[in-house]
């Protein structure tokens, strides 16, 4: 394997050296571009808070990667060094320095194949997805082979298999998927409309110890969806299912409580200029789906989720309002696809079921609540609850009522109305309604969260590329920490330099560890100060801070990350070439 690395590294090499010397006659036959990444934290101790720094106090995430076009060849490689160790709650794995993905490709008109680490995602994701984002520790690349035939425009088909990257090794389970999409009415010529549909397949294949294994080393699993659109509407629909399979009890697989999956998710809406509405609904059941059945488990720190999302086959975020207000950020729902009957807490859980709901509306201009300038308004509901079921403590099971709605997880209201006063400024109200079952959710204490959340944000423009935007928040809670208050202040001094800074405060919490939702060590009534600055000059961009960070969740795309508290400066650095 290495002497693959090291041919591939001498073929950029030369790729790249050679490329100062025909440029001058053929400038176009090569394309050589890529990026670097750095992240790096200075955690300090605050006696404040009780927080010894680690033994490792700076540490760092760096990217490297380069790729090379030729015709229609194209190679990439990327180098990851995480040193001396890794940031704080990162995945164990990520420990050294080393060649973390690499790739060639041929594509024709066609015939696209990809031979080495690549990325894939079938429909929406709830049976296959492989992608990378840096924020999570999230890189779950699939290394062996993909091809995808095109032999028309209408008809897509991809075959691929490999084992998911974890760490700097793969997975032992292996990989196999099919997709292929369809656009029916474009290849009947039916205009007016459109509608695709299209079907997957993946499996797993994980050999099992079990002696007498009630379950398949190989686990199927099947996608068929349909997508149309008309004018200003569009639905799409998809159905999937997994074959039966030991479920996860107690980090260890039960070969006595074997169950299925499935998920079904419909997304409509429908807009025109001045309004729009999109629904989500979507119910899972047992979907917890990794190229491993057995998570390996580590004791460092906290992980709210399995294997730090390491060799997870399936993409299965929350759907919920994506909120830029920090407050509304502290209580984050996380989707429940996975199975979970503990006799010691009595807690029972097989999925989800539930959606959300966005309506936007814009008042037109020159009206009296459109103002001289406009008014826009945007409403969001999400409600979340746990699979309506009869479940059985010992032996685990469960059967599930497939529409039925059990106990209610998670729900979020949330209202918003941004106003332009001027050609310069504009504002920004919101209104937040949350509820949190932390019990239900979490598996630890049994406490209920109920929070009413207030911000204000304004922007002003000046001239030269100079702004300025403030936010003020407040939320009032009825159990946890109880209420926070928070300001955000920023400043663009031009387009290259901005600076920031930041507080939120927690008060109001009387003495009584039962309306806890965690064992977090964070003292109350204390400042979680930040500040900092960023400077961009064409694609390259620094940034520094300094501040104290709040122990919980950090999410992308409606997946999550604990991070544990901690005090310390950070240095961001990102350029592409």
């Amino acid at each position: 394997m290495k002497k693959i690395i090291l041919l591939f590294l001498v073929f950029i090499n030369t790729a790249v050296f050679g490329q100062t010397e025909e440029t001058k006659t053929e400038k176009t036959r090569f394309n050589f571009f890529g990026g670097i990444e750095s992240n790096s934290q200075w955690y300090t101790n605050d006696i404040e808070r009780e927080i010894n720094h680690p033994e490792d106090p700076l540490r760092s995430n760096n990217y490297l990667n380069f790729n090379l076009n030729y015709g229609k060849w194209s190679a990439g490689i990327q180098g990851e060094a995480y040193a001396p160790n890794a940031l704080l709650n990162y995945n164990p794995k990520y420990n050294e320095t080393n060649v973390g993905t690499w790739y060639v490709n041929y594509k024709a008109t066609k015939l696209d194949v990809t031979a080495g680490y690549f990325y894939e995602q079938f429909g929406s994701g709830l049976l296959l997805r492989s992608w990378e984002d840096r924020s999570l520790g999230i890189n779950n690349a699939i290394r062996g082979g993909k091809v995808t035939f095109t032999p028309t425009d209408n008809l897509f088909f991809t075959a691929l298999y490999g084992n998911h990257r974890t760490g700097f090794d793969v997975s032992e389970g292996e990989i196999y998927g099919f997709n292929s999409d369809i656009n029916l009415f474009k290849m009947l010529k039916i205009e007016g409309s459109d509608l695709s549909v299209g079907f997957s397949y993946v499996g797993r294949y994980e050999k099992t110890d079990e002696v007498d294994p009630n379950f398949d080393n190989l686990t199927n699993a099947f996608a068929g969806r349909v997508n149309f659109s008309k004018n200003n509407f569009y639905l799409f629909t998809e159905y999937n299912y997994k074959s039966d399979d030991a479920v996860l009890y107690n980090l260890d697989i039960n070969n006595d409580f074997v169950k299925p999956g499935s998920a079904l998710l419909l997304n409509f809406g429908y807009s025109k200029k001045g309004f729009g509405m999109d629904v989500n609904f979507r119910r899972t059941e047992n979907m917890s789906f990794y190229s491993e059945r057995v998570p390996e488990t580590y004791t460092e720190t906290l992980s709210t989720s399995i294997n730090y999302n390491d060799k997870i086959m399936n993409f299965v975020p929350s759907l919920t309002k994506q909120h830029h207000f920090n407050l509304a950020n502290i209580y984050v729902y996380q989707a429940q696809a996975q199975v979970l009957v503990d006799p010691d807490t009595g807690v029972t859980k097989a999925g989800e079921i539930g959606g959300q709901i966005d309506l936007f509306y814009d008042f037109k201009k020159d009206t009296k609540i459109g103002g001289k300038y406009g008014t826009k308004i945007a409403v969001n509901y999400s409600n979340w609850n746990n699979l309506k079921a009869d479940y059985v403590l010992y032996p685990p099971d469960y059967k599930t009522d497939f529409f039925g709605f059990g106990n209610r997880y998670f729900s979020d209201f949330n209202l918003e109305v941004t106003k332009k006063v001027s050609t310069k400024a504009t504002y920004n109200f919101a209104y937040i309604n949350q509820y949190y079952n932390n019990r239900l959710i979490t598996g630890a204490s049994n406490v209920i969260v109920k929070t009413n959340i207030l911000a204000f944000e304004g922007d002003y423009r000046f001239s030269k590329g100079r702004a300025a935007k403030i936010a003020v928040e407040h939320m009032w809670a009825d159990n946890d920490r109880k209420n926070w208050a928070a300001i955000l202040i920023e400043y663009n001094l031009n387009t290259k330099f901005s600076v920031f800074a930041s507080d939120m405060y927690n008060y109001g919490y009387k003495h009584n560890p039962s309306i806890l939702i965690d064992d977090i060590t964070d003292p109350f009534e204390i400042h979680f100060y930040n500040f900092g600055g960023a400077y961009k000059k064409g694609s390259t961009r620094i940034a520094v801070n300094y501040g104290r960070q709040r122990g919980g969740l950090v999410c992308a795309g409606g997946v999550c990350r604990f991070v544990p508290p901690s005090t310390g400066l950070g240095i961001t650095l990102t350029k592409s070439f």
